[in-house]
């Protein structure tokens, strides 16, 4: 499991810079293509620029978290895992009946070991974010639903492997 000091640690690599952004989403495009890809090309219309942005960035710490917390090398992933684990995340999504966003979770909680990972996203996606010119803005609720199942999606084939 990734715990709470490892995400921390990263975010704090981020925010002083000791992590290098441009630098970050090479390395992951490099390293994971297809996960790189399911975040930035099925989104059209979904998310909002700003959206986009922060879901890659949560995508980044959760990758950097992961890497930090689990010795060995990560392997390259699939489009067909990502897809798999997409899916199973959205028929789990649509197994809960409440309108309310957290208890639509709940069920997330139940199945995974990730636990600190998954209230790192939960967490990050419900209150305000920065855009890349610092200025706030809070996502829409359209978009968090699917940047839940994304950046889960992305936890599942990254610590399931």
């Amino acid at each position: 499991m990734i715990s709470e000091d490892i995400i921390d640690k990263v975010l704090d690599k981020f925010d002083t810079q000791a992590i290098d952004y441009e630098q970050a989403v090479q390395e992951f495009a490099s390293e994971q293509p297809a996960i790189f890809s399911y975040l930035i090309g099925d989104n059209e219309g979904v998310f909002s620029q700003d959206e986009e942005d922060f879901l890659l960035y949560l995508a980044l710490v959760i990758y950097k978290s992961i890497q930090e917390g689990q010795p060995g090398e990560l392997p390259m992933l699939s489009e067909e895992e990502i897809s798999a684990a997409e899916e199973a995340n959205w028929s789990l999504m649509e197994t809960s009946k409440s309108t309310d966003f957290h208890k639509r979770l709940d069920i997330f909680y139940e199945k995974s070991p990730q636990e600190d990972l998954m209230a790192f996203v939960e967490d990050a996606i419900i209150g305000e974010a920065e855009n890349e010119d610092g200025q706030p803005f809070t996502l829409t609720a359209e978009g968090q639903e699917p940047m839940f199942v994304a950046l889960k999606t992305v936890i599942d084939v990254l610590t399931t492997v």
